[in-house]
């Protein structure tokens, strides 16, 4: 697993990211949900380290059950499309501490809502071989129509002709948040169960759990 995340250059992470896109599953590929988490990075003594963080909680409640910190040096620039490079590692790391295994991952991040159709969700969903969702706080590619006010609202993410996710309301007269799939998971249940782990704030709780421990 470590050669498909350890790279040094921009070429090497293009031919691993070409390679794996065509293994990411589009369709529903997972029984009943117990279990959803919730991962985040973030950066510490001027970039130099990389913090990652899990929580994972339950579902449908949304009770916090169990939380992880993992620090690793930095080992890849900040290049957009390339993001999983730099933080992926530090992810698996946490990944590893946890005694729950989650049924659904909300990444803090694209899936097929990226260049090459292979974003952080899709990376990470795929050498776990669970399902999950890019949930990303801001616009990488596409266009959309403007979204209702209300939350719930939503509409197609498109890069020309094809459909790559979904644009959600998820608090009234909020800034919208983008939804895709990352992987085992069809686009319209990812935007289901994006829905249900939201409560009263724009970010879905799992991911506001773990954007919180990251930075902590």
């Amino acid at each position: 697993m470590q050669e498909l995340i350890n790279v040094e250059t921009v070429a090497e992470a293009k031919v691993i990211q070409e390679k794996l896109r065509h293994q990411v599953i589009t369709k529903d590929c997972f029984g009943k949900v117990s279990y959803v988490a919730g991962v985040d990075v973030g950066f510490k003594e001027n970039y130099t380290i990389t913090q990652a963080a899990v929580a994972v909680l339950s579902f449908p409640n949304l009770e916090l059950l169990e939380t992880a910190i993992a620090k690793i040096p930095t080992t890849f620039p900040y290049i957009p499309g390339y993001l999983s490079f730099r933080e992926i590692p530090a992810i698996l790391k946490v990944m590893e501490q946890l005694q729950t295994i989650p049924d659904l991952i909300l990444c803090d991040g694209q899936g097929l809502a990226h260049p090459r159709r292979f974003g952080l969700a899709c990376h990470l969903g795929v050498l776990l071989d669970i399902p999950t969702i890019g949930v990303a706080k801001s616009l990488f590619i596409g266009k959309h129509e403007t979204v209702a006010t209300e939350k719930g609202s939503w509409t197609p993410l498109l890069d020309k002709d094809e459909t790559i996710g979904i644009v959600l309301r998820s608090r009234t007269n909020v800034k919208p948040i983008y939804v895709s799939i990352g992987h085992k998971i069809s686009l319209l249940t990812a935007k289901d169960y994006t829905i249900k782990c939201l409560t009263k704030y724009r970010l879905p709780e799992t991911t506001r759990w773990a954007d919180k421990l990251s930075r902590k």
